[in-house]
């Protein structure tokens, strides 16, 4: 059971790791809580508090039964998404973070046409090329973001990727990687291309990811909430 007492310490000492990375690398550093498997109360509590201003979901089953239109949080969902699922979403959170093929984003545009909105979405890639993992393949960035450009009802916003569990030494490689890439759809900006998000690190290399990586999110889960109950 959660003691919401630690939760709040544990949120208050990473805003200030953060606020810290921050004032060091000259850029605002936005905190996702990733709040998977954790019950609508500490959403609930966060919001109380003032503790955090956004929350991702990796479920949509998950995002659905937390979802509260009342709340003045912002939700994101963080998490592969299923083209069946995109209806429960769409207009409703504030970031999709994980757009990686074009069949997904049909249905994007499909329901975000219905509900009046233009969608803001991250590109979901594939540092790693790991088989296990959805995303586009790291090469693919640039000729997937040119197919998107057709999209009226889809903002891409940036790029988010989940790296692989390697050593070190060669994860600085991979965000160094990540951070070109960025750069080099910065250099794309123009019509519905408007990157500014660029997202990786969690509890484990949000560390490396803002230094080396060139994070200006991180996704923070068990270091907030401690391990998750599945």
């Amino acid at each position: 059971m959660l003691d919401y007492s630690v939760v709040e310490n544990n949120i208050l000492d990473f805003k200030q790791k953060i606020h810290d990375f921050s004032v060091k690398s000259g850029r605002e550093i936005k905190i996702v809580a990733a709040t998977k498997t954790q019950p609508k109360e500490l959403l609930d509590f966060i919001e109380e508090k003032s503790l955090l201003t956004d929350v991702g979901e990796n479920r949509v089953q998950e995002f659905v039964e937390k979802y509260d239109p009342a709340s003045e949080l912002n939700y994101h969902i963080i998490g592969q998404l299923q083209s069946n699922k995109v209806k429960y979403v769409v207009g409703k959170v504030i970031l999709i973070h994980s757009l990686d093929r074009y069949s997904l984003a049909d249905e994007i545009e499909k329901q975000s046409v219905k509900h009046g909105v233009v969608s803001d979405c991250l590109i979901e890639i594939n540092m790693g090329s790991e088989i296990s993992k959805g995303g586009v393949e790291p090469d693919g960035l640039f000729s997937f973001v040119d197919g998107l450009r057709k999209y009226g009802n889809i903002r891409v916003k940036g790029i988010m990727s989940v790296m692989p569990n390697v050593e070190t030494g060669e994860l600085t490689g991979y965000y160094k990687k990540f951070a070109k890439l960025f750069e080099g759809l910065e250099g794309m900006r123009g019509g519905n291309v408007s990157p500014d998000i660029c997202s990786c690190g969690m509890s484990n290399d949000y560390a490396a990811a803002i230094e080396y990586g060139g994070s200006n999110m991180v996704r923070p889960g068990r270091i907030l909430f401690g391990a998750r109950n599945q």
